[in-house]
């Protein structure tokens, strides 16, 4: 019998026997337990294609799969691929779902194979999605010690990246030619959190004041008056001052990323949960609203906001499964009409990407198809990518929980 159909078995009945709270007709429009099995079975599937017979190499993780084809595409998990901690998170969201040990399994065997970033230095600022979406899942699930102690490590490792004069943390310490100066961009937003947990779970107090010193010069340096997002800012290294605002996957240093500005939504949500200082959920709130407003009729943007060739230009569901996931989380620090519009236009989200316009369903392996990665390299144009499944996912447990709060 294919590993698909014990595991999806096993997974339909366990989501069958958790199911509580609202129904979907009664609170939304998505129906969240027929989507989380949904993913359970393309997590089944693409667990079947990864096998090679009885055998299945734990250090290849799944990256992205390209229109015609129908498996993923992975990448050794090595300290240059930045991606290789959401296929991990994505078991590890199955499991919480399922609560199918043979998921458990899987997901253990595969975040394992990021066990070496703890005793290696930072060689990217993408640490918190390589470590935290993996091990920190893990240890969520588990409460495993070993999982701790790798978390803690890695969390001291991007903290060497800070630079105190500039307060902002290092981006592309490989390559930080690429601007001249200090680069910080806007997707470490989300590798904050890391900082943020491991500073109330043992590990340096001073963590947390590196996460929000980097919130706040990013709030300071990389939004416009109408709080759309600058991808990148440029310090100078020994002033601090930003010398340049400019774009490294946009359109154009003047236009809204749409991934770009989903990370600042998502992670001045998450600093907001972290510090409970209000000016956070001010800013939280704009970064979203102009992103809301912005939205085309199906709420899953533009790989730019300015692309070229809107209606036609490629859509980014990544983007749209931050936002939708990081909206759920909004709405539950808001209250009354403000509270429902987030959690309306979450569901619309979440509604849209659970359609068959955007789902892979038998077409490939993954959840979700239309995601843009880096449109100015030509590189991963209208794929399916591994982190839009992994807060898709995310957001669907986050919108159960929701629901059974409310």
């Amino acid at each position: 019998m294919k590993l698909s159909n014990v595991l999806f078995g096993m997974g339909l009945a366990a989501l069958s026997a958790c199911a509580g709270g609202k129904t979907a007709s009664s609170a939304g429009t998505v129906d969240v337990d027929k989507e989380l099995a949904y993913c359970d079975a393309q997590v089944c599937r693409a667990l079947d294609s990864l096998h090679c017979g009885d055998t299945i190499d734990y250090t290849m993780e799944p990256r992205n799969i390209y229109p015609g084809e129908s498996k993923w595409n992975c990448r050794k998990a090595t300290k240059e691929e930045w991606t290789a901690g959401f296929w991990p998170g994505v078991l590890w969201y199955d499991y919480e779902a399922t609560g199918n040990d043979s998921i458990r399994r899987e997901a253990e065997r595969f975040t394992g194979s990021l066990k070496f970033l703890a005793s290696a230095p930072a060689y990217d600022h993408d640490l918190g999605f390589l470590v935290f979406c993996s091990y920190g899942n893990g240890y969520r699930l588990t409460q495993n010690p070993e999982y701790k102690e790798v978390i803690l490590a890695v969390a001291d490792s991007l903290a060497a990246l800070f630079n105190p004069k500039v307060g902002t943390i290092l981006s592309w310490p490989r390559n930080v030619e690429v601007y001249g100066g200090h680069n910080t961009i806007m997707d470490n937003m989300l590798n904050l959190e890391m900082l943020f947990w491991a500073a109330r779970n043992g590990g340096d107090k001073k963590l947390y004041d590196i996460a929000v010193s980097h919130a706040d010069k990013t709030m300071e340096n990389q939004f416009r008056p109408d709080y759309t997002s600058y991808h990148v800012a440029v310090y100078d290294t020994l002033s601090g001052k930003c010398i340049r605002q400019c774009t490294h996957q946009g359109y154009a240093d003047s236009t809204m990323w749409a991934r770009g500005q989903a990370w600042a939504i998502y992670g001045y949500t998450m600093v907001y949960r972290e510090t409970k200082d209000p000016k956070y959920l001010d800013f939280a709130k704009k970064v979203t609203d102009v992103y809301l407003e912005r939205l085309p009729e199906d709420y899953v943007p533009f790989w730019d906001f300015s692309a070229p060739g809107i209606p036609d230009a490629p859509k980014d569901a990544s983007a749209a499964c931050v936002v939708a996931s990081a909206l759920v989380e909004l709405a539950g620090y808001c209250e009354g009409e403000l509270r429902q519009n987030y959690i309306d236009a979450a569901e619309r989200m979440l509604k849209s990407l659970s359609s068959d316009s955007y789902q892979s369903r038998d077409r490939n392996v993954a959840f979700l198809m239309h995601s843009t990665g880096h449109w100015p390299a030509k590189s991963e144009i209208d794929a399916s990518i591994i982190y839009a499944d992994y807060y898709y996912i995310e957001a669907l447990l986050r919108l159960k929980a929701y629901r059974q709060s409310h």
